[in-house]
């Protein structure tokens, strides 16, 4: 038999759940004050109401006053929901259909749940959020009378098609998670509220069991916006997988597409690194340019440089970005990496693939995406994850990660993304007849062959040009490799290059 699902009104969640919830269930949702449990029950309670459901929030903690002030900073009314109030000593009986008001401290808990019961059967909903149940446990006083008086609670909403949210926030028996209730109830929600060295504070969930259901495991990032709280559901690549042609992508630059063979091929991801003020940001610039006068929608989110500092360099380059924003066909978003979490990023590229169709896009830079996650273990696994998605819809992505230091020995710091690249550019200054120069060279490319040369690189109004390969090399390997050839004139005295 086919389980019914409802909606929670909450849509990542209900991508999450693969559908939403099984109805007539009982569900736990737990989580520290602040986590966002108030606003995910409201709206799940709302979402039932817009259907013609009726739905009852008993509160045992929160005062009404306080639950129409978090409705109004989301733009909602309670006007559809049922209020039962337990909470206020000195509020005043309302209109009987809408909310009572009782002193929890002054009665025994068989009383309460009696009036808790005698409201259910006068409303019949089929949605209930009781929050919380921490002051259940004060009522009971006792861990076995508390467990008892849940499991009652189960068993009267079971005959009666009721689907209930038991709120708990964590507050009893040193903040543990319950065990037993986890094994009372059907399903069971967790929220987190992770507070960082700096930048705002992290909000995460995950759904820690659903009695016969698939669901996406793992932890989930979110966000309380006006409006809802929005979830992001984990990415998972092997879930994605459109068809395409692994063509090469052209950068329209004769020696740059030389070196690869043509252009990386759609569906892989390129390494641009080297030094700070090397070349790689103009070089991806140069493929999203390119692929934007072929009418490719491409994507940039920056993270380092303002949007407009972007902008000024493209005219610089000779090539105007701002038509193509214009037209839709360049998305440049600027990134705050202090206010915005991995799983949100990883559903914001998404998005950009899915309903933007996006073709080439360009994370400037790795530094950047690395400060919004302050566990490299997590980084590195979120970002395979993505390249995975991007490569498998076909998508050419570019990876600008900045070396430390500039001239001699520099170090790719604590972040290794090279082994996941499809293909690595290197970029490097070097030494020669007394000036600094600029030059790259392809170090890998799992896509098809490609030169071993270096190149130089020159970067002017006219845009990018390369040179003929120069074999002339001494210390490569060293991080600023010289120039040791013959002293003909190089690339911008000549007016020589590709």
């Amino acid at each position: 038999m086919a389980l019914t699902r409802i909606p929670t009104g909450t849509t990542g969640l209900d991508t999450i759940l693969r559908g939403g919830l099984p109805a007539n269930r009982l569900y736990l949702l737990e989580g520290q004050p602040g986590s966002g449990k108030t606003t995910l029950s409201l709206k799940y309670l709302l979402e039932g109401a817009a259907g013609g459901e009726s739905c009852l929030y008993v509160t045992l903690s929160e005062t009404a006053d306080e639950l129409h002030e978090v409705a109004e900073s989301h733009g909602w009314s309670l006007d559809a929901l049922h209020l039962f109030e337990l909470a206020s000593a000195e509020a005043v009986l309302g209109d009987g259909r809408q909310q009572s008001i009782l002193h929890p401290w002054e009665m025994e808990l068989d009383g309460t749940v009696r009036l808790i019961q005698a409201e259910v059967e006068r409303v019949k909903p089929t949605r209930i959020v009781f929050d919380s149940l921490s002051e259940l446990r004060l009522l009971a006083q006792d861990p076995l009378r508390y467990r008892r008086q849940v499991l009652a609670l189960k068993q009267f909403f079971a005959p009666r098609n009721i689907t209930v949210f038991l709120v708990d926030d964590l507050t009893g028996e040193g903040g543990e998670r319950d065990a037993h209730l986890h094994s009372l109830c059907h399903g069971v929600v967790s929220l987190e509220r992770l507070t960082l060295d700096f930048g705002a504070a992290r909000r995460r969930m995950q759904v820690q069991k659903l009695r016969g259901v698939n669901f996406i495991a793992g932890y989930h990032d979110l966000a309380i916006c006006t409006g809802g709280m929005e979830i992001y559901p984990r990415l998972v690549a092997s879930e994605h997988n459109a068809p395409f042609v692994g063509e090469p992508v052209p950068s329209d630059v004769v020696g740059l597409d030389e070196l690869l063979g043509g252009g990386p091929l759609r569906g892989t991801s390129t390494l641009l690194t080297g030094p700070a003020g090397s070349g790689k940001t103009n070089v991806a610039l140069q493929y999203v340019s390119a692929a934007c006068r072929r009418g490719e929608h491409c994507c940039v989110f920056e993270f380092d440089e303002r949007t407009g500092t972007l902008l000024t360099r493209a005219d610089a380059l000779g090539f105007d970005l701002r038509p193509h924003i214009a037209s839709g066909l360049l998305d440049l978003r600027q990134m705050d990496p202090a206010e915005i979490s991995p799983g949100e990023f990883a559903w914001t590229v998404r998005r950009a693939v899915e309903e933007d169709n996006c073709r080439i896009l360009v994370i400037d830079s790795l530094n950047g995406y690395l400060s919004s996650m302050p566990q490299e273990k997590q980084l590195m696994l979120q970002m395979h994850e993505l390249l995975s998605f991007l490569n498998q819809s076909g998508v050419t992505t570019f990876l600008i990660h900045p070396q430390h230091g500039l001239v001699g020995t520099m170090a790719t710091g604590n972040l290794n993304v090279s082994y996941m690249a499809d293909t690595v550019i290197l970029f490097r200054f070097f030494e020669a007849q007394g000036r600094i120069r600029k030059a790259l060279s392809v170090i890998k490319n799992r896509s098809g062959a490609h030169e071993d040369t270096i190149r130089e690189l020159r970067i002017d109004r006219s845009g990018l040009r390369l040179s003929a390969p120069l074999d002339e090399f001494r210390g490569v390997l060293t991080g600023t490799p010289e120039f040791v050839g013959n002293n003909a004139p190089l690339l911008e005295e000549s007016g020589a290059g590709q």
